[in-house]
This record gives C-alpha cells, sequence and structure tokens, in this order.
C-alpha cells in the first residue's frame, strides 16, 4: 500500500522530442576537428571506480578464463587479482548464484566484517560457458574497505531493543508494539558502525490505514538510531498447509461484471478455491471480505482460506471483492517474467505466490495496494474505485517489488528506493503493455494504475506516468528522510523515464530482457542513479547490443539528467562546507565563525568536529576517541560542550557532559550518569546547563555548570517540565510546561545566573517553544490551541515589562510550529512544509526564511530548491544549515539572505 500513496509531483509530459534530441546531441556531438579525426567513444565504462572504498564498483570487458565452479571460480578471480579488486575474499560468503537459460551465471557475495554482515555490500562475478570454456566476464558491486568498527555489542541488547521501540515518535505507537531481532550489522560508510537491526511493528495507523512498521538499525556501540526506513512487511504471511485436491477450472465474474475462466483446485467435497496449480509456482487468492487490516498484522488469520465457491461457478462477490482480478493477474505476471525473461517465479525458484484482496481500514475501504516481502495485498476500492487488484499494471509493479527483494534488494531509501520503485513500475506497466498487445505509442501505456478509477479519466486516475519526461537537474525533489524515505516515489518516474524511453526506442523485448539482466546481475542494495545507468550498459554490452543500441541507451540516461556529477549541476547558492554527511545527529551549533557538530566527516564517524564557516577545510576533530557517540553539541565561539554516549571506563552504558576550548585543550567532564538521560548541552563562557531525567520517575530538572563547579539543579515549580534551554551572557532562559486541572499550559521565562531569580515569565494557553536569547530580548513560538493553527514569533523583554510580534500569527509568512534560531541582527526560521494538493514539489518542502530581530518582512535564506533543516545562526546574517537540494544532505552556509527566490 505504500507504493500508490505519494501524489506524485508531476504529471505533465515534457516535450519527448526536445528532451530526445537535446541528449543525443550531447552524446554525438563532434569536436571541432574533422570526425574521422575521433573515434566513435565507447559507451560502456571498462572500470568505475568505487566510493568510500577502494574496490572498484564495476569492471568490465574481461575474457579470463575460470576453472570449477561458478561460485568457486568467481571466488578464485577475485582473489587472483587483488590489485584490481582491493578485495579479501576471506570477507565475503556466497548468497546465491543466478543461472540463465543460456548458461550464464552470476554469483552474489555478502561481505562481512569480523563475522557481522555488511549491510547492502554484495559484490557480483558474472561467468559466461562451462568447463575449459567458462570465463569472467565482468564483477563489480559494493564492498567497502577500511572498516574497523568493533563487532561486539557494547550496549545491553535490552537497551537496544527498548531503543529501537523508541523511534516511533508516537506514544501510542510504542503501546504493545514489537521488535523483532535479525541480529548485529555493520553499516558502511568510513570506518563503519556496528548496530543491532530490528524491524518494529505497531498496530497504530498510518494516515493510509497501514500498521506502523520501520526497519531501525541501532548504534550498537553509544545507543542511539542509526538507520531507520518503512519496511515493506507489515502482514507476514507465513507457512500455510497445502491445499488438498486436484487441478480444476471454474467461472468468475472480474471487476467489471464479465464471466471468465479461472483455474481452482477442486476439493474432494466438491467446492472449488482460488488455488491455481497449472504452474511450477502455486498462485492462492485470498478474500479478507471486509476484515479489518489490523487482524493480519500478525499473519494470515488461522481461519482464513483461499477465495471459495460451493460449485465451479464463483458468486458475483469474487469479482467486486477483486479476488478473481488479483488471481488471473497474478497468473498473468508469472507468465510475463518465466516466457519473456526466463525466471521461474518471484524468488526465480518456483515459491508459491498469495494475494490477498478486500480488507478494510476501520471499515472503509483501503485505496492501495503493496508487496508486503511475502504477499500482495490489494484494497478493496470504494465509491470511486474499483478493487486496486483490478489492474495489471500494479499487479506487476507489486510483484516486482517481490522479484526484486530476490535479487538486488535494494533497499527502500533514497536513491536505491526510488530505483526499486522505478523498476517496479517499468516491469509493471510492460506487463500490461504485453499482455493487452498496447503498442508502446498508445498514451495510456505509460500510466500505471489507470484502470481502478469507477468515474474520471485515465490520466487523472494514473498514480504515475512514466513519461512525464521528468529530470534529475530539473525535478529532482530533495528532501531527507522524514518525507517519503528521502524521495523513493517522488523521484521514481526519473529514472523509470529513462528506462521507458528505452523500450520506446529498442525493441520492446531487448529493452525488458536489458532492464531485468540489470536488475538480477548488476544492480546491489545501496546502488543510486548512475549506479543504475552503468549496470544497464554493462548489461547491454554483456548482451553484445551495437555500439549504436549502447549510444541509445545512453543518450536515454542523459535525457534525464542521470549521468556521473548530476548533483553538481543544480545551481545552488550555498557554499558547502562538509558533503554528504549522515543525518541521524547531526545537528550544527555555530558561533563565532566557528561550527561544531557531531558526524561531521561524512563517513558517519561518531566524534565530534569542529571547523570555521570560511571552510570548507578540513574538520579538527574536539572529542576522545574512546569508542562513544559525541553529538548534541553546542558552542560559543570558543568552546563547545557535548554528549558522550556509550559504555564508560568500567564498560556500563551511560552519558556524559564534556566541553573543550575550539582551539585545543583537555577534555573535561561535567557530569557522568548510568540513570539519567542528559540532553539539551548549553555554554556561554564559563556557564554549562543541560537537562536530565531520572529513567526511573521520568521527572526532568534543569542543572547548571559555573566556572568549572560540579552542576547543581535549579528550583522549579512541582509538576513543572522544563525544554528549550537557552544560555546567553549570564541569562538563561527555558520553556516549561504543566497542567492546571485539564488545561495545559506553558511558559517562556528568564533566569539571572547571577541573582538566581526568575526575571521574566511569559505565560500561554497555547504551546510556547523555541525559545532563544538574542537581540537584548528572549524569543519564542507561541501556536495557539486549534488543528489549523499557525505560529506567531514574538520577543519578550528580559524584564518581562512587555511582548512584541515580531511575526504575527496572521501573517502570510507565519506557518505552524516554525523551528527558530537568532544572532543579535536577525531571526531566522524554518517552515515545515506541507504538501500541496496536486502532490509535492520542491517548493513546498522546508524553507529558511530570515527577518530582523526587531521584526519586519521575512526573505528567504536560500533559493535552493530542495529541503532545508537543523539551521544555525551565526553572527550577523550569517547562517548554517542541512541542505538536501542535491540528493544527499551537505552542510551548507550562507552569509546574507538571498532574498526573493
Amino acid at each position: 500500500m505504500e507504493d500508490l500513496s505519494v501524489p506524485h509531483p508531476s504529471r505533465t509530459p515534457k516535450a519527448l522530442g526536445l528532451a530526445v534530441t537535446a541528449a543525443l546531441s550531447l552524446t554525438l556531438a563532434a569536436p571541432a576537428a574533422p570526425a574521422a579525426a575521433a573515434p566513435d567513444p565507447d559507451p560502456v565504462p571498462a572500470l568505475v571506480a568505487g566510493r568510500e572504498t577502494a574496490a572498484p564498483q564495476l569492471v568490465t570487458g574481461l575474457a579470463e578464463r575460470a576453472e570449477g565452479t561458478p561460485a568457486a571460480a568467481a571466488l578464485a578471480q577475485l582473489a587472483a587479482h587483488p590489485e584490481r579488486y582491493r578485495i579479501d575474499p576471506g570477507q565475503l560468503t556466497e548468497v546465491g548464484t543466478e543461472r540463465t537459460a543460456d548458461g550464464r551465471h552470476t554469483v552474489r557475495f555478502q561481505q562481512y566484517h569480523g563475522g557481522v554482515p555488511v549491510l547492502g555490500a554484495q559484490y557480483l562475478v558474472r561467468l559466461t560457458g562451462a568447463g575449459a570454456d567458462q570465463r569472467v566476464e565482468s564483477a563489480g558491486g559494493k564492498y567497502f574497505t577500511g572498516l574497523t568498527a568493533p563487532t561486539t555489542a557494547a550496549v545491553p541488547d535490552a537497551m537496544l531493543r527498548g531503543l529501537a521501540l523508541g523511534s516511533l515518535a508516537d506514544p501510542r505507537a510504542r503501546s504493545g508494539a514489537t521488535a523483532e531481532d535479525h541480529g548485529l550489522v555493520v553499516l558502511p560508510g568510513g570506518t563503519g558502525r556496528l548496530a543491532r537491526h530490528f524491524t518494529v511493528r505497531s498496530s497504530t495507523r498510518r494516515p493510509d490505514g497501514r500498521p506502523t512498521t520501520r526497519e531501525v538499525y541501532v548504534d550498537a556501540t553509544v545507543g542511539g538510531i542509526a538507520l531507520a526506513h518503512d519496511a515493506r512487511a507489515p502482514y507476514p504471511a507465513g507457512t500455510r498447509a497445502a491445499t488438498v485436491g486436484v487441478p480444476a477450472t471454474g467461472t468468475a465474474t472480474d471487476a467489471y461484471g464479465r464471466r471468465v475462466q479461472v483455474n481452482t483446485t477442486r476439493l474432494p467435497d466438491g467446492s472449488h478455491q482460488l488455488v491455481d496449480r497449472t504452474r511450477p509456482a502455486t498462485i492462492t487468492t485470498y478474500d479478507a471480505a471486509g476484515r479489518d487490516l489490523v487482524d493480519f498484522v500478525g499473519g494470515l488469520p488461522a481461519d482464513l482460506r483461499p477465495a471459495a465457491s460451493p460449485t465451479a461457478d464463483f458468486p458475483a462477490a469474487t469479482g467486486t471483492g477483486g479476488a478473481t482480478d488479483a488471481h488471473l493477474n497474478a497468473g498473468l505476471v508469472y507468465d510475463f517474467y518465466r516466457d519473456r525473461l526466463g525466471r521461474e517465479g518471484l524468488d526465480g525458484k518456483g515459491a508459491p505466490i498469495v494475494s490477498l484482496v478486500n480488507m478494510t481500514n476501520d471499515g472503509e475501504p483501503i485505496i492501495n495496494a503493496s508487496w508486503d516481502g511475502s504477499m500482495m495485498t490489494y484494497g478493496g476500492g470504494g465509491p470511486k474505485y474499483h478493487s486496486f487488484a483490478v489492474a495489471l499494471d500494479i499487479a506487476g509493479h507489486e510483484m516486482t517489488h517481490g522479484v526484486i527483494d530476490h535479487t538486488a534488494a535494494l533497499v527502500n531509501a533514497g536513491q536505491s528506493g526510488a530505483m526499486n520503485e522505478a523498476l517496479a513500475d517499468y516491469f509493471g506497466n510492460a506487463v500490461e503493455v504485453t499482455a493487452r498487445g498496447m503498442a508502446m505509442t498508445d498514451p495510456k501505456a505509460a500510466l500505471l494504475g489507470e484502470a481502478v478509477c469507477r468515474t474520471g479519466t485515465p490520466e487523472s486516475c494514473a498514480g504515475r506516468r512514466l513519461d512525464d519526461r521528468r529530470t534529475t537537474v530539473d525535478d529532482y525533489l530533495g528532501t531527507d528522510s522524514s518525507l517519503d524515505q528521502g524521495g523513493v516515489h517522488l523521484n521514481s518516474t526519473i529514472f523509470s523515464g529513462a528506462l521507458w524511453d528505452l523500450r520506446r526506442t529498442l525493441d520492446p523485448l531487448t529493452a525488458d530482457r536489458l532492464v531485468y539482466r540489470a536488475l538480477a546481475e548488476y544492480l546491489t542494495p545501496l546502488d543510486d542513479f548512475v549506479d543504475g545507468r552503468d549496470a544497464v550498459l554493462a548489461a547491454g554490452r554483456s548482451m553484445n547490443l551495437s555500439r549504436a543500441q549502447l549510444r541509445t541507451v545512453a543518450a536515454a540516461f542523459d535525457a534525464h539528467g542521470i549521468r556521473a556529477g548530476w548533483e553538481s549541476r543544480l545551481g545552488t547558492d550555498s557554499r558547502a562546507l562538509v558533503r554528504a554527511i549522515p543525518t541521524s545527529m547531526a545537528a550544527p551549533a555555530v558561533a563565532g565563525g566557528r561550527w561544531v557538530m557531531g558526524n561531521a566527516t561524512g563517513t558517519g564517524d561518531p566524534a565530534l568536529y569542529t571547523g570555521s564557516t570560511a571552510g570548507p577545510g578540513t574538520p579538527t576533530r574536539l572529542s576522545p576517541q574512546d569508542g562513544r557517540r559525541h553529538s548534541w553539541a553546542a558552542t560559543d565561539g570558543r568552546s563547545a560542550a557535548w554528549l558522550a554516549v556509550g559504555p564508560d571506563a568500567e564498560g556500563k552504558f551511560g552519558m556524559e557532559v564534556l566541553t573543550r576550548p575550539l582551539a585545543g585543550g583537555p577534555v573535561r567532564s561535567l557530569l557522568a550518569s548510568r540513570t539519567e538521560q542528559l540532553g539539551e548541552v548549553r555554554i556561554s563562557g564559563g556557564d554549562i546547563a543541560f537537562l536530565a531525567e531520572d529513567f526511573a520517575t521520568g521527572r526532568t530538572v534543569i542543572r547548571l555548570s559555573r566556572d568549572g563547579a560540579a552542576p547543581v539543579e535549579l528550583p522549579l515549580p512541582d509538576g513543572h517540565r522544563p525544554s528549550g534551554l537557552t544560555l546567553k551572557d549570564g541569562l538563561l532562559g527555558w520553556t516549561e510546561r504543566w497542567t492546571t486541572g485539564q488545561q495545559e499550559r506553558s511558559a517562556a521565562t528568564v533566569r539571572s545566573l547571577a541573582t538566581g531569580r526568575v526575571t521574566a515569565r511569559y505565560e500561554s494557553a497555547g504551546s510556547i517553544s523555541s525559545t532563544l536569547l538574542a537581540g537584548g530580548r528572549l524569543l519564542w513560538t507561541e501556536t495557539p490551541a486549534g488543528p489549523t493553527a499557525r505560529s506567531a514569533i514574538r520577543s519578550g523583554a528580559l524584564d518581562g515589562s512587555g511582548v512584541t510580534d515580531l511575526l504575527p500569527a496572521d501573517s502570510p509568512y507565519a506557518a505552524a510550529t516554525p523551528t527558530l534560531t537568532a544572532s543579535d541582527q536577525a531571526v531566522t526560521f524554518r517552515t515545515t512544509g506541507s504538501r500541496p494538493a496536486d502532490g509535492w514539489t520542491n517548493a513546498a518542502l522546508p524553507k529558511l526564511w530570515q527577518l530582523p530581530i526587531t521584526g519586519g518582512t521575512p526573505v528567504r535564506v536560500s533559493c535552493n530548491r530542495g529541503g532545508q533543516y537543523e539551521a544555525a545562526a551565526d553572527r550577523g546574517t550569517r547562517v548554517l544549515w542541512l541542505d538536501a537540494t542535491p540528493g544527499r544532505t551537505d552542510l551548507v552556509v550562507r552569509e546574507h539572505p538571498a532574498g526573493h527566490c
């Protein structure tokens, strides 16, 4: 159901001829010298270097003899050429060998580090021939050199599980949630990062009705969430007993009311079930008959049987609920993969194929479909929609996710996730066009899901269209993982559009086999768009495509902007300080021209670093190299204070507040605790403040250290919960919340550290957040009660004498709960972003705005088109932030606002 739930940013095709012509002219343009003087360039790279590794991403053009079984020959090839591959064969374990009908073999190896698997690290070796004629044709994939991460967890298993469950932000989702432990894994990048992998499931539903299901990777050395993304397995099918009976046929009504023939199994009592045994892969279709989706969270209920009829003539409900179409379409998709591509079922080995139709969400039809990791599920539609099982392209899409899971296993996040969706789109449409005998020029050929509407045109009904002509440079939506897993659906047609162009320019059968070979024999889980381009071109070479055909392939990718270095052509107006940083626990702090941040090397290093805003330069490590994670930092431009999380000197898990001058010197500890959750560290001169929450009681207090003294607890009224600390020039501010009767209240508070007295307190019946001391005032955002309320940005005198609205709640620039940062001259706020009615666009992603500290009309900080996150104000109008525009997350800076974009 996740596949069609994100409205696409554009469904209007661009000028096809102009795009393709421009790409061809770019690829084939002759140099200034006579054309005969320059050889025709080879569009297939012989070698593609790896990134963050010495091992190559791709080596092609080989023809080296290899003896033994394919697996043994492949491993011997890697061992015999250490200078070429830079791979230790001892770290590889075979995870599967694909054999094609023409005798080719692709051996897929998984990399292990000290016996622990490395996420997404797969290396493939492709061989042709047999016996004395066996040859290695090419090799490549992801193998990460330089890994030194520990292989033994330092954090107790129970705490890791608790952290995984705690990754569910909604407390209601955590209630009754489960965390299935998959063991340790090393996350690649730099020296690597040891994590424990959990699948977290909750019965709490998302807006589209699905149970919350996440793949969560918890740092096993220091705690904290290292990686999390949506899972594809909310309804594990489990093992079911085989239906006892004999193959038969019957008739049933489809969603359009037509009587059609269906393959069935006749049971001993003469009744029939939708169980098709005419193929090596048994096809079974279940009808939930309106049961709620929560009944299926733990798997198919024990009392659920395949859709059935007392006779060979199935009732009309079999069609209206979608069972008939799901059953027929599963067979058509199976036949496409077997007859056209030589694949025996979704797993390549003829495993059973299961479909489930007609679940409901609180009694309402589900308007979506999904592959859940073990079976297809189709929503039952409703007044405006047929069952989603009616659309053959949707069935092909969902079943292709099953094929991908058993081949490249592309990770469902960012560009790899977008390619996962793109390949499912491509083959879903290819199945429908082939089975229905449609011409590639048919306007409906490129539409996905156009058949599900009861009303409306196919164009308005389609969830996506593969001919929307989107490109990386013009249309890539730069978002972090908080939206659509980094744009897996939103960016998919950039890649699927290139593939669909191939199907329109090459022979369709050739194109289908080419794309399938790239999927099954070249792609690996963490590949991006450019890796996908290289995989398709390399597959073309192995298929002996002509030079002209390979140029056509390259031109199709060029037309969609999928070529090396496309990220640098997006026209950003900010200056990058650190490129491609992991976003987990990475939020910059800045003051006096110096920034401080964890994860600041682009490698996942758990250390804390500092650098100059004049950078980029080389960041300087601040934290000790002690195996703990150092992050959550603050700085006043002279020193930094931060948290260290992980095992202490006695090997016990705990948290510690540390501080050090930016120019160097000893690291000093302020407080270490094994019983408290520490956070919100702030520093100003000799003052350091932070929050401490007792694990046992849940009580949160403010602790303050002055001039190196031991931290002391500051008094707060009973029942008041502090948050949002701000510290500057001997003043401490915070937000506090409490309950009076049945009413929640909040206040923005200022305390003088010299006198110990509260000097200002601004109460509200609404919600106060983002308290900041800047420009001799206390700033905060205030949101009145109400689901559609916008927030005002307010400024209060430090003596409590009055409030000024810097940005009223009724301003056209006001947003819901904006996040603030400020210097003494300017206030910068981030809008949260909201989805337009016609789908997400870059313009709708979170953006930074700035206005004078005294108020005024906001202007854009940057015209970068993608998402802008975690802003930190320096002096004047300078702002640093994490920017996702270029298909990755960079730490960037601007000295002055861009103005109006």
